[in-house]
């Protein structure tokens, strides 16, 4: 199981597990809200890109804490249908409207955007890939504002290193992040760390009772068994050295 990632797993079984979940990674409504209290005052005419969106759990708290119009995009359309229901039921379909579509290849004007969002997904292109192809699309003086996994020491136990270093290759310190971020032309204007409750209350707990139900979906399938003993084994390890890893909020303003 060790030898395994998160990415060697059907695309569609993976987004089939995470889509009844309201959010797909570690994060939280409280910590939406102090990252954008870094981004100054937003006016009404804002427009905010949300990438890697997922159902939209941080989109939803962007739109009712600015006045903002929001364009949410993700690869899986399922994620993508969730959304917009979602939207719709709140009476925010007139400022969210969420589209399919790759973080690599954004279908966006240059210029467009006053603030760029990813919370928990610029790992699938990469940190400085990611800081570097979206900043084309923000406006000068715009923000961008996402989540990353980041080391917390400089050293760490093999089995740790090891693990993260297979699921997201380029994972790295703070320092090196921020100088990643100054060097993709970015002035860094704040990062803090989630809290562990992102984890453990809002990520892995919700997934027990998930698990179980998506083995007894798949009864006899061993890549869903694998892919359920992998995600148990990334709460382990989580619970086992917390204090060397986790998410960081990384906002920075474009040059």
């Amino acid at each position: 199981m060790d030898d395994i990632k998160i990415n060697e797993f059907d695309f569609n079984l993976i987004n089939e597990y995470f889509a009844g979940f309201e959010r797909q990674g570690p994060g939280g409504p409280e910590q939406t809200v102090k990252a954008l209290g870094f981004v100054g005052d937003l006016p009404d005419t804002t427009k905010i890109a949300d990438l890697g969106c997922g159902t939209g759990a941080q989109t939803m708290v962007l739109v009712q804490n600015t006045k903002a119009t929001i364009t949410a995009l993700d690869l899986y359309a399922g994620s993508i249908d969730v959304l917009n229901a979602r939207a719709g039921k709140l009476g925010l379909q007139n400022r969210v409207h969420g589209v399919v579509g790759s973080m690599d290849d954004l279908p966006f004007q240059n210029d467009e955007f006053d603030l760029i969002w990813s919370e928990g997904a610029i790992a699938n292109i990469g940190f400085e890939k990611g800081l570097n192809h979206w900043k084309r699309f923000l406006k000068k003086g715009g923000y961008v504002a996402v989540t990353y996994e980041s080391w917390f020491t400089d050293e760490r136990p093999a089995e740790i290193e090891k693990w993260w270093t297979d699921a997201v290759p380029e994972i790295n310190t703070i320092a090196y992040n921020i100088s990643v971020m100054q060097k993709s032309g970015y002035v860094p204007v704040a990062m803090f760390a989630l809290p562990e409750y992102c984890w453990i209350d809002n990520y892995f707990i919700p997934q027990k009772p998930r698990q179980e139900e998506f083995l007894k979906q798949h009864a006899g399938n061993k890549t869903v068994e694998n892919m359920m003993a992998f995600m148990r084994r990334e709460f382990d390890l989580y619970l086992k050295y917390k204090q060397y890893y986790g998410y960081v909020f990384y906002i920075g303003n474009k040059i």
